[in-house]
């Protein structure tokens, strides 16, 4: 028969066998490979959330497409950019935002912050308002309204409100030569009132955010200046087909960026990061495929007898060798449907109830995402190494035949 070899492997793995020590080597092997495959594949799952944690993290920071000036700060020609964004179809919003370093000051309390001023649109390409913790976004009626950040406004406690009177002070040093009498000649300085708080992450700590007047008015430059354009497209699908059409109109005094490109030293540390850690677990699976082989040794040790038994029926070298493999599949092959099965629902689980914290400190749960990929890197990583040690180890010298 055709499938003789398989049909005695799986009769080796799930009847009883000669001692009960192979019979616990070799399910521990099993055991073994599922649990493996358990962790590795939460491990992954676990990344993939943070993957998407992260977009969501940063999809306030960065837009679809960032416009900037190739030579110094401010663009220039900016009302042509303008006329240019204005007629592109595949533009959605576009916003004008200065971006610079401002120390601010509360009572005896002061800090260096990094000031992000917008124009009313921005909210449109970047919406930060709908992420609000309390208070309102600036209304844009007046120029010295700001949305400051949750842990740069608990350091300095600014009151916070339209209802409150009680302003904070940012300064910006001035450019220039000569002597320096007072303090009017070191820094630009405005009084601005906080009208809400936001939420930071490691991107946007220490930020606030205010009208475009009011950097213009800091920085002593023009109405209608800005240092970048930030734009929010109807396709975020067609980002690089846009930039290199954009590229062509603006010419070659503007610097166009896709959002990953933008950020493409952050990204290039997670991907590192979940190599890193994809290493770190192939290397468990590894490591764990050598129970296999000590569960395949002792079972051929095992079923010595019954070996001797199948020569004398006329079974050949080959075959006796495939009942040996067959057997470390059938084992690999538990540990990966097994330990699929148990990560899902451990991830699923995770995902429904938030169980398990990022910290003792945070209700944020560990951000888990479930995707088919997942599986396949799993499965392989485990099927190749699995393989290999029961394809190794199954072979059997004419030595065998002599002791039997």
């Amino acid at each position: 028969m055709k499938n003789t070899a398989f049909y005695i492997a799986t009769r080796y793995l799930l009847a009883k066998k000669g001692s009960t020590a192979v019979t616990f080597i070799t399910w521990l092997a099993a055991l073994a490979m599922m649990v493996a495959v358990t962790a590795m594949f939460i491990i992954i799952s676990v990344f993939s959330g943070l993957e998407d944690l992260n977009q969501d993290l940063i999809a306030n920071l960065h837009s679809d497409l960032t416009i900037k000036s190739k030579q110094g700060k401010t663009l220039p020609d900016i009302d042509k950019a303008v006329k240019i964004l204005g007629s592109n179809p595949q533009i959605d919003h576009f916003s004008k935002v200065i971006e610079e370093k401002v120390y601010v000051k509360y009572m005896e309390n002061g800090d260096i912050a990094n000031l992000r001023s917008v124009d009313s649109a921005y909210i449109f390409v970047n919406p930060i308002d709908k992420s609000i913790f309390y208070g309102a976004y600036p209304s844009f009626k007046y120029s010295n309204e700001i949305l400051i950040e949750n842990k740069l406004d608990n350091r300095l406690s600014i009151p916070v409100g339209t209802e409150t009177q009680t302003s904070a002070t940012l300064m910006m040093p001035k450019p220039g030569t000569g002597l320096i009498s007072k303090e009017e000649d070191i820094f630009n300085s405005k009084e601005v009132f906080a009208s809400g708080v936001f939420p930071g992450n490691e991107q946007l700590d220490n930020t606030i955010i205010s009208p475009l007047e009011l950097a213009q008015q800091l920085l002593n430059l023009p109405k209608n200046s800005a240092y970048q354009i930030v734009i929010k497209l109807k396709n975020p699908d067609n980002a690089d087909l846009v930039k290199a059409d954009l590229q062509n109109l603006l010419g070659s005094k503007y610097e166009l960026k896709t959002k990953s490109e933008e950020n493409a030293a952050f990204w290039k540390m997670i991907n590192t990061e979940k190599l890193f850690i994809y290493m770190i677990f192939a290397l468990v699976i590894f490591i764990t495929t050598f129970n296999l082989a000590g569960a395949i040794i002792i079972l051929q040790l095992d079923k010595k007898e019954q070996a001797r038994s199948l020569i004398s029926l006329g079974m050949n070298l080959k075959s006796l060798r495939n009942i040996y493999f067959y057997t470390g599949i059938l084992i690999v092959l538990f540990g990966i449907v097994c330990g699929l099965f148990l990560g899902t629902v451990v991830s699923y689980l995770q995902i429904q109830t938030g169980f398990f914290k990022a910290g003792a400190n945070t209700d944020l749960a560990f951000p888990v995402r479930i995707r088919l990929i997942n599986y396949f890197i799993v499965a392989a990583t485990a099927a190749v190494f699995g393989l290999s040690i029961s394809w190794i180890f199954s072979k059997i010298n004419k030595s065998y035949f002599k002791n039997i």
